[in-house]
């Protein structure tokens, strides 16, 4: 589960930028969110607080019983090696390997022997249905196909949480719908926490939680569909009594976060609110 208190990051420079002010959320694990906003509204650098690639300025970042926030660096590898898979919108596929050795340098830093690291590493592209183009170069896939095995490398660990940031934003209708739907399978099948950044109203639509992240304040917005049908030919959120959809547990949810304006508790309706909206 991640719990966030009061995350603040500023930049320094000619002017100070703060791209995250006091962000209070809590995360369950199994859940399945989306967080949409403008460009520069710090969504990306959210995402980094949560897959340990950078640590705030201020506030608390925790991740199950580690807080990131504080945590040496050698801490903070160990938890993008073992727990955290990350899918970029640009792919991050090294051009001079193969699909099958992409997904293999996930597990580098795990010390997997070169045998169980080939075995693992086909099963994931099999999983993504790129198991065929194991021997293939970045350059000889499609775009859609390189997603595919970016997507393959972050599940390659059996991570706990994935993360994706704007997993469909360089794909056509189609081909977005195509890695949308192999994220909801992973989820479902491993018991995925799943973050998905994203411009995309539609990809955010399919999630079971919408937050909202504009001039470093983050809010929460209404769920995707209702199961019942495809809406726009993505998919729906699973039903009220899945165990990911969105009802979380009393320890989790019975007071909410703190708010990060006055330091008091948001009642529970009010749990995913970090702060007043102020984009408007």
């Amino acid at each position: 589960m991640y719990t966030l208190t009061d995350v603040t990051k500023t930049y320094d420079g000619r002017h100070q930028v703060t791209a995250l002010d006091r962000v209070s959320v809590t995360i369950p694990d199994g859940q399945m969110v989306a967080i949409e906003g403008p460009t520069g509204g710090g969504k990306s650098t959210l995402l980094q607080m949560l897959g340990a690639l950078d640590v705030p300025s201020s506030g608390t970042v925790t991740l199950d019983d580690i807080e990131l926030s504080g945590a040496r660096e050698s801490q903070l590898q160990q938890v993008r090696a073992e727990r955290v898979g990350i899918v970029f919108q640009n792919f991050n596929l090294i051009p001079t390997l193969s699909a099958l050795e992409n997904v293999q340098m996930a597990l580098v830093p795990l010390g997997v022997s070169a045998h169980d690291s080939k075995q693992r590493s086909r099963a994931a592209l099999e999983q993504v249905s790129m198991g065929d183009r194991a021997d293939h170069l970045p350059s000889e896939l499609s775009g859609g196909q390189q997603q595919r095995v970016a997507i393959a490398r972050a599940l390659v660990k059996s991570p706990r949480v994935l993360l994706a940031d704007e997993p469909t934003g360089n794909l056509d209708g189609p081909m977005r719908d195509e890695v949308l739907q192999l994220l909801h399978e992973a989820w479902r099948a491993q018991s995925l926490t799943v973050i998905m950044v994203t411009h995309d109203s539609r990809v955010a639509a399919s999630a079971q939680r919408r937050l909202r992240i504009a001039h470093g304040h983050l809010t929460k917005l209404s769920g995707g569909p209702r199961k019942g049908g495809r809406k726009n030919g993505l998919l729906d959120r699973p039903d009220s009594d899945d165990p990911r959809s969105g009802q979380m547990g009393p320890g989790a949810t019975d007071h909410g976060p703190l708010n990060g304006q006055s330091g008091q508790r948001q009642p529970s309706g009010a749990r995913d609110v970090a702060s007043p909206e102020a984009d408007d």
